[in-house]
């Protein structure tokens, strides 16, 4: 049981680390004030885009490797 507890959590920790480092950067916001606010595609269906996937993944994995961690320190 441990051991099985042991590989998912690298597993999780795998996808939390590759979830986190594909999401875009932030810094991005400033070109947007100086282009002026645009409706678009992507800005009218925010829930579809790979950002929003992306985030979604993150979110999931994250709380997923947090229950794993305190069942791998209950399970000693």
């Amino acid at each position: 049981m441990r051991m099985a507890l042991f590989v998912l959590e690298v597993i999780l920790s795998i996808v939390l680390i590759v979830s986190v480092l594909m999401q875009p950067s932030k810094s991005d916001g400033l070109r947007g004030l100086m282009q002026g606010t645009t409706e678009t595609f992507f800005s009218k269906n925010k829930k579809r885009t790979r950002e929003a996937a992306l985030y979604r993944v993150t979110i999931v994995s994250a709380i997923l490797f947090a229950i794993n961690t305190l069942a791998l320190n209950l399970v000693k």
